[in-house]
């Protein structure tokens, strides 16, 4: 646990965070400050961040499980000790973190006797569990355990709706909860006299372990001010997005001379073959590419900076991140 006493500015207005623990795996905790603020800011604040933080962040979770020895979702099967629906129950608590854009596949394949936690999840190089401790299920005899399952990364919360037809080929839809942030309190602290009362604004936070809290603060953050952006008057939204775009000296990622450069540094790998999942790029940036159509480095490299920059949500930032990422892998003179 860390805890840092609270100082409280008078001057500009400053975020920090005062508490910080990890209690298991899959919780975190935070607590953060904002001063100093005027009379009711800090409540316009709290209100819009705590909205923020439970709605508008990413999170990514097991969607559909599918098993074609199941019979139907209540049943019991020989050898193994948890019903079907306390199966789906338990995939449904796994804790995932990824970069993924979408769906993806992942499967189960364990033989008893034994327990299946989530360390026997086989899932793609973008998917990482958050507790490989995580109980799935126990298998009491020598029996195979067979599950397909459907990843995907999106927000909020989905009730999975079930039909007879979705259990016809063993497929189990599985309640989707996408938010990452488990919980957000937001209290007010007012100090001063008469009219120089001013706020501190106290954020609480608690995730799932797949994003730390000061994570989380940030990309709702970002969400907030990218849903504000369209109020912007036309002429100074132009303005904004024309001096981001000419901020700094940025050499064009379409670089052919260095593209053959990288070509010939790279002999024997052919750029293809390279896919950016490799690359370790920010869940932003890999989310955006992967919008675009861009899958591996020769997709990426066959785009100027001006390509780039008309990506939604793309900013000047990004494509610096991202020429440092490639200079760190590649040498490019």
């Amino acid at each position: 646990m860390v805890r840092e006493k609270v100082t409280v500015s008078t001057r500009t207005l400053q975020w920090k965070c005062v508490e910080s623990r990890v209690d298991n795996k899959r919780l975190c905790y935070g607590r953060f400050i904002l001063s100093p603020l005027i009379k009711g800011q800090a409540d316009t604040i709290g209100i819009a961040m705590r909205r923020a933080l439970l709605g508008e962040i990413e999170g990514t979770c097991i969607t559909r499980a599918k098993s074609e020895k199941i019979p139907h979702e209540y049943s019991t099967i020989v050898g193994i000790q948890e019903s079907v629906h306390e199966i789906l129950m338990n995939l449904k608590e796994i804790g995932l973190r990824s970069n993924l854009y979408g769906t993806c596949g992942a499967f189960i394949c364990a033989r008893g006797p034994g327990y299946v936690t989530a360390q026997d999840i086989i899932s793609p190089p973008s998917v990482e569990i958050v507790d490989n401790t995580q109980h799935i299920a126990r298998l009491t005899e020598p029996i195979d355990l067979c599950i397909g399952l459907q990843i995907e990364r999106n927000r909020g919360y989905r009730y999975s709706i079930k039909r007879p037809n979705n259990f016809q080929d063993g497929s189990y839809p599985i309640d989707a909860v996408f938010m990452p942030v488990r919980n957000a309190n937001h209290s007010i602290h007012s100090y001063g006299n008469g009219n120089e009362r001013q706020e501190i604004l106290f954020l609480e936070i608690w995730t799932n372990g797949s994003l730390t809290p000061k994570e989380a603060l940030h990309e709702a953050s970002r969400n907030l001010i990218d849903l504000f952006i369209p109020f912007l008057p036309a002429e100074e939204e132009t303005l904004h997005l024309e001096y981001n775009r000419h901020k700094g000296t940025l050499p064009p990622l379409t670089f052919h001379d260095r593209l053959a450069k990288l070509r010939k540094n790279k002999k024997e790998i052919e750029l293809k073959y390279i896919f950016i999942d490799q690359l370790e790029l920010p869940p932003r940036i890999y989310n955006c590419l992967k919008r675009c159509n861009i899958h591996t480095l020769l997709d990426l490299l066959n785009k100027s900076q001006k390509d780039l920059m008309k990506i939604e949500d793309f900013r000047i930032e990004d494509v610096k991140q991202l020429l440092g990422i490639l200079e760190k892998h590649f040498t490019i003179d």
